[in-house]
C-alpha cells in the first residue's frame, strides 16, 4: 500500500506540543473548559476528540483539514501542525506509541487517549470514525511497547522528575521528599520515590483521603494541605503535580517557610529543590527569587529526557518501523468503518422506495386490517435487506481493500443508475 492511498472519508488532526511552545505558552493555548470546546466543535464536525496533556494539545476531527484550520483560527488558535488523511493516522500511531512524547516511550499517553475518547462520548462528539482512530492507535501503542524496549527505564514525567532531583542532589539517600498532589502523576512520582533510600516521603493533597491512600502504598506519611508550608520547611525536595487551576505555592508564605531552614551560623537557608510538573503550574514564578529556592519546571526535564533518549534510539527506530507496518491495517479498519456512511446512504435511499411502494400496495388492497399491514411491512423490509446484502458486502470489501472508487461507484450505480466501468488489465 502506498502512502497516498485514498481514505473513504476525511480525517484531520491539529496538534501543538512542547517542541513548539514552552510550558507557559502551552498553558495559554489549552482549552480550560474541555466540555465547552467539544460542545461548540460538535456544531462543525461529525466527530471531535480533544487530547490535552502536560506537553501537548491535539484535536482530532472527522472532517477536512481546511475546515479544522478555519475553525481553530475563528476561535483564536494558530501555530498548530495540521495532519490529514494517512498522515493523521500515522501521527496518531506515533502519539500512542510514545515516540512523540517528551519522555520517549512513556505509558501515560495511552490512558490520556482513553480518557479523551471517553470525554468525547460523554459530550456527544464521538462517532465511529473518531472511535476507530483512537482505539486502533491505542491497540498499536500497547503492541509496540510489548515488542520493543521503548518504555524501559524512566518513562514518565514523574519518574524523570525524581531522576532530576537525584542528579541535582547527587543522591536521595536519607532525604525528605514532599509530593504535592495525589492524582495519577502523584502516584507515578511516589512509585519512583519508593525505590529510593529516603528518610521520609510526605504526601499532601486537597482531598486528604487521596493523600492517605497514596502514602500508605509507599510507606509515606499523609499531610493535610493546610500543613503544606511546614512540610516544605522539613523537605529537601518538593515535587508538585496537582490539577489546581492556579498556583498553590506562593512566594510570601514560602519565604517565611525558608526562614525555618537555617542551620546555626548559616548565612542562608538550606537549599530547597522545587520541581513543578503540574499543568498549569503549581508554583508562582516569583518563588525563584527567594534565597535557597531552586525551581525547576517541565521545561527543565528535557535534558533528562534527552539522556534517556540516547538509550532508546534503537528501540525508537524499531517502533517507527512498526508504525509504518501498522498503517495498511489501520487504513483497512478505517475504510471498513467509513464504509458505514456509504452503506447508510444506500439503505436510506432503499428505505424511502420501500415505504413508498409498500404504501401503494396497501392502498390498492383497500381497507386493510393491522395484521395485513404488518405482514406487508415485514415482507418489504426483508426483501429490501436481502436484495442489498450482496451489494453491501461488495461495498464494504472494496472499502477494506482501499478500492474507494469501486465502493463509491457501486453505491452510485444502485442509487443513481450510473454505469460501473472497470478497466481491463492485460
Amino acid at each position: 500500500m502506498t502512502q497516498d492511498t485514498e481514505l473513504l472519508t476525511q480525517i484531520a488532526v491539529a496538534g501543538i506540543d512542547y517542541l513548539t511552545l514552552d510550558q507557559t505558552q502551552l498553558a495559554e493555548y489549552r482549552f480550560s473548559d474541555e466540555s465547552a470546546f467539544l460542545a461548540e466543535a460538535r456544531e462543525h464536525f461529525k466527530g471531535v476528540v480533544l487530547l490535552q496533556t502536560c506537553n501537548r494539545v491535539e484535536i482530532l476531527v472527522h472532517g477536512t483539514g481546511t475546515a479544522l484550520t478555519d475553525y481553530l483560527h475563528s476561535i483564536g488558535r494558530s501555530g498548530f501542525v495540521l495532519y490529514e488523511g494517512q498522515s493523521a493516522l500515522l501521527h496518531l500511531l506515533a502519539l500512542a506509541s510514545g515516540v512523540k512524547s517528551m519522555i520517549i516511550g512513556e505509558d501515560q499517553i495511552l490512558g490520556q487517549l482513553k480518557r479523551a475518547l471517553l470525554l468525547s462520548a460523554e459530550c456527544g462528539t464521538a462517532d465511529p470514525i473518531t472511535d476507530i482512530c483512537i482505539n486502533t492507535a491505542i491497540h498499536a501503542g500497547v503492541d509496540i511497547r510489548s515488542t520493543t524496549r521503548i518504555n524501559r527505564g524512566a518513562v514518565s514525567i514523574g519518574s524523570v522528575a525524581v531522576q532530576l532531583a537525584e542528579e541535582l542532589l547527587g543522591s536521595l539517600d536519607d532525604r525528605n521528599i514532599l509530593v504535592v498532589g495525589g492524582g495519577e502523576m502523584g502516584k507515578l512520582v511516589t512509585q519512583a520515590l519508593a525505590e529510593k533510600n529516603l528518610r521520609a516521603i510526605y504526601v499532601t493533597n486537597r482531598t486528604y483521603n487521596h493523600a492517605v491512600e497514596l502514602a500508605q502504598e509507599v510507606g509515606g506519611r499523609a499531610m493535610r494541605m493546610d500543613q503544606l508550608y511546614p512540610c516544605i520547611a522539613l523537605s529537601d525536595v518538593v515535587i508538585s503535580c496537582t490539577a489546581a487551576p492556579h498556583a498553590i505555592i506562593n512566594a510570601e508564605p514560602l519565604a517565611i517557610a525558608m526562614n525555618e531552614r537555617f542551620w546555626p551560623l548559616d548565612p542562608e537557608p538550606r537549599k530547597l529543590i522545587l520541581i513543578d510538573i503540574a499543568q498549569p503550574r503549581d508554583t508562582d514564578d516569583s518563588c525563584r527569587r527567594i534565597p535557597g529556592v531552586h525551581l525547576f519546571t517541565i521545561d527543565d526535564l528535557r535534558s533528562v529526557s534527552e539522556k534517556n533518549m540516547e538509550h532508546r534510539k534503537d528501540e525508537a527506530t524499531h517502533a517507527n518501523e512498526m508504525i509504518d507496518a501498522y498503517l495498511p491495517e489501520f487504513v483497512r479498519l478505517y475504510n471498513r468503518t467509513a464504509a458505514g456512511d456509504l452503506i447508510a446512504g444506500l439503505y436510506t435511499w432503499a428505505e424511502s422506495i420501500r415505504v413508498r411502494e409498500r404504501d401503494k400496495a396497501i392502498g390498492k388492497l383497500g381497507p386493510a386490517d393491522p395484521r395485513t399491514i404488518a405482514i406487508m411491512d415485514d415482507l418489504t423490509r426483508v426483501l429490501t435487506k436481502k436484495l442489498l446484502a450482496d451489494a453491501t458486502m461488495s461495498i464494504r470489501a472494496s472499502a477494506e481493500c482501499t478500492d474507494i472508487t469501486t465502493a463509491r461507484k457501486l453505491v452510485d450505480a444502485i442509487t443513481r443508475g450510473e454505469q460501473v466501468c472497470f478497466l481491463k488489465h492485460d
